[in-house]
């Protein structure tokens, strides 16, 4: 099920898969200089939606959770931009985003950050936010439900007018 509600577009991803897919669809329309923050809970797909991405936009390297080393930037094989992978969750304050110089790299990579809500806003007045929420299992799992809720939400001019409710579905 897709909908939108304003700037923010709601859909429901009904197994790790399609999770991973939804990631390749989306990198579809991201180009350098795009920021996506992913929130959720543990187990909710950030990592897995950031794999899809990854894979379409055809980067190098495994996209793994950078839990450990915070960030990892993966070039492109096919003359696109870099994905910089972030994993924000063991950050606690600005300073620490500040020091991994995101604002660097951004112009030119498409950037994912993990954890990122209230801290890596201000990189950029555009952005997608998504959020994403699970009934009760984890991907994977036998037992329980699967199905995640994503609402993607649109946040300034790079993003105004852009349908993405194609490309999710």
């Amino acid at each position: 099920m897709t909908a939108y509600a304003g700037d923010e577009l709601r859909v429901e991803v009904a197994t790790a898969q399609d999770m991973h897919d939804l990631g390749t669809r989306l990198a579809g329309v991201l180009r350098a200089g795009d920021l996506v923050v992913l929130t959720g809970a543990l187990g909710a797909g950030k990592t897995t939606l950031a794999r899809g991405i990854g894979a379409g936009l055809g980067v190098r390297g495994a996209v793994t959770s950078p839990t450990f080393v915070v960030a990892r930037v993966h070039p492109s094989t096919v003359g696109g931009p870099a994905l910089v992978h972030v994993d924000a969750y063991r950050l606690e304050s600005l300073a620490e985003v500040e020091d991994l110089d995101l604002d660097a790299s951004l112009e030119e990579s498409v950037t994912v950050v993990e954890w990122g809500a209230g801290l890596v806003e201000g990189l950029t007045e555009a952005r997608l936010e998504i959020e994403m929420s699970r009934a009760t299992a984890s991907f994977g799992q036998p037992d329980g439900d699967e199905t995640r809720t994503v609402a993607v939400r649109r946040v300034g001019d790079r993003w105004a007018g852009t349908d993405l409710a194609a490309l999710l579905h």
